[in-house]
């Protein structure tokens, strides 16, 4: 088990639990991740559902070390484009439309694939040592799954951290709007709540209504539309990689995450 679930006081506590691998994510992370946000979406005792990670970070990202070194080469780009489309894209866009206001708490790295489980909340709270970053640029790939940067981060500001790889400070990301708080790391777990428990006094139904109301605006913008075609553009960096290399996918990884600052 990853995961652990909390339901009290109308809020449920989701919490990944994996702190020995930084909380990088396998399938059966991802799995159970999902089901647990599918239980907190369909429990009508919860009106507010929080998003949380046990260790010094919150996540490193997908673990690609996962698969097996031996096996990797022999991934094809439809394996990929299937694997992806259901655990990465359709996973965050689900936990981004359940009817339920969420928030994300955030401390230590949030790497790459990290981004997908904190983009898809409502609210994001970061400990004062969180850095965010998505340096796969350096795998010849423009970026995550779920392409959201340039709605999190102001186009500039995605550009920036997409071409250098470098990672964005809570501060940063607080002053362009991506993280609504920035909280000392010891009170991370206390002030989320606060903040959870003050939500779960509003009408679920007007919670509802305004989180609708906020998304929709944001699709009519052309998120939803956006995110769905960059995931198709991403997979022209898997299937370059394949095709030129036979895709050594852990040695980027390594190289990867030893730039990273």
């Amino acid at each position: 088990m990853y995961i652990r679930y909390e339901a009290a006081d109308r809020i449920a506590t989701i919490t990944l639990d994996r702190p020995e691998a930084a909380n990088a994510q396998n399938r059966e992370l991802l799995d159970e991740l999902d089901a647990a946000w599918v239980r907190a979406a369909q429990d009508e005792d919860v009106s507010v559902i929080v998003l949380r990670a046990e260790g010094k970070h919150f996540s490193s990202g997908h673990d690609m070390r996962a698969t097996g070194g031996a096996e990797i080469t022999e991934i094809t780009l439809q394996l990929i484009y299937e694997t992806e489309a259901r655990r990465y894209l359709e996973y965050s866009l689900r936990w981004r439309n359940i009817p339920k206001p969420s928030i994300a708490a955030v401390q230590g790295r949030c790497i790459a694939g990290g981004l997908l489980l904190c983009w898809p909340c409502d609210l994001i709270v970061a400990a004062d040592d969180a850095k965010f970053s998505d340096p796969v640029v350096m795998m010849g790939i423009g970026g995550v799954e779920y392409h959201g940067h340039t709605w999190e981060l102001g186009p500039r500001k995605a550009k920036e951290i997409l071409f250098t790889g470098r990672s964005v400070t809570a501060e940063e990301a607080r002053q362009v709007g991506m993280v609504n708080q920035v909280v000392p790391r010891a009170e991370l777990d206390e002030q989320t709540r606060a903040l959870a428990a003050r939500i779960a006094t509003m009408p679920p139904f007007g919670l509802r209504q305004a989180k609708r109301a906020v998304n929709q605006t944001l699709d009519v913008q052309g998120f939803y539309a956006a995110i769905q075609s960059v995931f198709d553009v991403h997979q022209t960096g898997h299937g370059n990689a394949l095709s030129v290399s036979g895709y050594p996918i852990l040695a980027a990884l390594d190289e990867m995450k030893a730039k990273t600052d």
